[in-house]
């Protein structure tokens, strides 16, 4: 009886210690992007960044859409930092947001996103322009 419980104890410490591995083997990295920004009800963003894993740096591709109350243009400069990916693709994705925000000249943005991989980008930085949104919007991006 004793050797029956040991073993379901040894299985129970076995199912716990792989569940959390995939968990334990994601890592992290750095993320520095610009995005330019522009609408009239419907808005369009572009942009560029590089995403610095393991020591080495990844050029990145920056497009999407918002669709609501999106009046003008903005250019921000972003950065921070990406989780829970294990290699370099896992950054490419769509990510999507729902938000108000505003800039008149400068000012700061934070904003914390997530793809369908799971991968988490956190982004603080400077925006600069003349906008107003209160809109639904979607970020990709690629690795180049």
């Amino acid at each position: 009886m004793r050797l029956i419980s040991g073993l379901r104890i040894a299985l129970v410490a076995l199912v716990a210690v792989l569940g959390t591995a995939p968990a334990a083997l994601a890592d992290s990295g750095s993320v520095s992007i610009t995005i330019f920004k522009g609408g009239w009800f419907i808005g369009g963003s572009g942009g560029s960044g590089t995403l610095t894993f393991q020591g080495r740096r990844y050029p990145l591709s920056i497009g999407g859409l918002s669709a609501g109350l999106v009046f003008g243009a903005s250019k921000a400069n972003l950065y921070g930092r990406v989780s829970n990916i294990r290699r370099p693709s896992d950054v490419a994705g769509v990510y999507g947001a729902a938000g108000a925000g505003g800039a008149l000249g400068p000012g700061a943005q934070a904003i914390v996103l997530r793809n369908e991989k799971g991968a988490v980008l956190e982004l603080r930085g400077r925006q600069v322009g003349l906008i107003a949104n209160l809109d639904l919007s979607g970020m990709a991006v690629a690795l180049r």
